[in-house]
Order: structure tokens, then sequence, then C-alpha cells
């Protein structure tokens, strides 16, 4: 198998990726999936592992880092921005319309955490994208305004906007705005935080399992209001006829974002749950990636054809 560094413009800015090809040759161009990382993560991480292990299965897959994160353009650094991160991924669908290879007809999506919320809003407005799936999906701006498990206290967020708020004014001023920091020092301040899901983030992206330099720490407090009004659910219908799975975990804190987004699609739509694993062990724990991708590489050569 192939890595290819790769760079493609989105709304202006410059994106880099990892292009991954399969070794076997092809008598014809080859289905291809765009892979969406987590909302502070990195192509090398989480979304690369699955690019490369889709690769494997004969498809050219497409991980690459967001604006404003990563090896990507884009300023302010570590910007949350929902409407920029949906063109991000018709970008890159964009792009690998370009690609020698690659059959432009047979495009499928793969968005991991929230990437998976911003992959549903993406194929609802791009008809190029002829199934899409998602792993361990959330909705940024519900997780933000609800909390990971859907029972934050209103006030929080609230709280959070009126920071928004202050950090515009001081920005206009000529200041130097805060950042919101996404994670304490000890896994024991992330667990009392976060609860089991803030310690499983911590352990992810700030331990040797999946720390990598590039992966955000903090993000812009713009990137809050920009949430305040955002719903990656809400164009969900428009998706069918084109194929939905949406793969789960049993333990995942944030499995009632995916079934929501699961009732609210018109199908066919397949929900399927890995057993055991949390939200953040379908990022990179074998025994919970391996029966995934096996189901993933199903549903994309059942829907793009192998």
């Amino acid at each position: 198998m192939a890595k290819i560094d790769v760079t493609f413009d989105s709304a202006g800015i410059p994106l880099a990726g990892h292009l991954y090809l399969p070794d076997v040759p092809a008598e014809r161009p080859r289905p291809a999936i765009v892979v969406g990382h987590p909302g502070t993560g990195v192509k090398e991480q989480t979304a690369g592992l699955y690019a490369r292990r889709l690769a494997e299965e004969g498809f050219v897959t497409l991980a690459f880092d967001a604006a404003y994160q990563g090896e990507s353009g884009g300023e302010p650094r570590g910007l949350e921005d929902p409407a920029h991160r949906v063109e991000d991924l018709k970008a890159a669908v964009s792009f690998l319309t370009t690609r020698r290879g690659v059959d432009a007809e047979r495009i499928g999506a793969l968005g991991i955490c929230a990437s998976g919320g911003y992959a549903l809003p993406a194929t609802a407005g791009d008809h190029r994208i002829k199934a899409v799936a998602t792993v361990s999906a959330v909705d940024i701006a519900r997780q933000f305004r609800l909390g990971a498990d859907g029972a934050q206290d209103p006030a929080v967020f609230q709280r959070m906007l009126d920071a928004a708020a202050r950090a515009r004014t001081a920005e206009a001023r000529g200041e130097e705005p805060p950042v919101l920091t996404l994670f304490p020092d000890t896994a024991e301040q992330a667990r009392a935080l976060g609860g089991e899901h803030g310690f499983e983030g911590f352990e992810y992206y700030r331990t040797p399992r999946g720390r990598h330099p590039r992966s955000a720490s903090s993000l812009t407090w713009s990137s809050i209001d920009r949430m305040a009004t955002f719903d990656a659910f809400a164009a969900v219908p428009l998706i069918a006829p084109r194929p939905l799975l949406m793969v789960v975990g049993t333990r995942a804190v944030t499995s009632w974002m995916s079934v929501e987004a699961f009732q609210r699609a018109g199908g066919p739509k397949e929900i399927h749950w890995i057993d055991g694993a949390g939200h953040v062990d379908l990022y990179d724990r074998k025994q919970y990636v391996d029966p995934a991708v096996e189901r993933l590489a199903g549903f994309f050569a059942e829907n793009l054809g192998e």
C-alpha cells in the first residue's frame, strides 16, 4: 500500500492530506472513501488508521487535516468552524474526483466522532457522496450544548457563550483573546471534570497511546458561538435513498447521538453495535477496530462496488 502526501483547496484554505492507494493493480478506476478525523484530531491518528485499513480492503482512501488544524492552513489556529468542516469534506470529495484511478461515481464518506456528525450534512448536500458511514458519531455542537451524555446543565453552555463573547470583544480591541483549553493536566482531573468519557479522551490525546504533536489542545472561544446554532442532524433525511451505516460502541456515553441521527434517516440505514466498546475504544483498540473495519469494508463494497 502506498501513502502519498497531497494538498487541496477548501474555500481558499489549503488542506494537507494522506492519500492511501492499494497495492494490488486494478483493471478499472477504484471506489474511494474520504475519512474525516475527530474534532481535535489529525490525519495521523484514528482517521489515518481507518484510511489505511480500508485501503488494504481495496479502496482508495483520503485522510486529511481539517482547516485551522494540523498541517492544513487557516487562521486562527484551533478554530472549530462547523460550516467549514462540512466544506472540508466536500472539498476532499472534489479532490478525489480529479484523481486518476478513482471512479468519481463511486465515492463514499466516513466520519469519526465529530466528523461523523459533519459527514451527515456533507452527504445530505452533496450527491457525489454515494454512501456514508460513521464511527462513534457525535454532533459536536450537541456535545458542547448538552454534554457528552446529553444531561449537561444548560447554564454551562450559557457561561461558555459569555466567555466566547468576551473573547470576541478582546480581539476587537486588539488584545490577545484567551483560548479554551480542552484537556486538564492529569488523568484524575480529566475523570473528575468529564467522567469516564473525559478520561478516555485524555488517555488517547494526552498520553503515548494516541498523542500527536499537531493534535489540537485548545480551541478558539469563537468556535463556541459558531456551534450554538449548528445542527449536524437537521438534514439527515436528505441522505436517503443513499445508504447510511453508523458504527457505535455499546458502552459509548455518546451513543444517544448516533441513535438520534439514525432515527431521522430515511434509509436504507443500519446501526451496527460493537459489543463492549466505548466511544474512544473505536479510535484504535484492535479488538474493536477490527470488527468495525470488517463491517465498514462490507458496507462500502456493497454500495460502492469492489
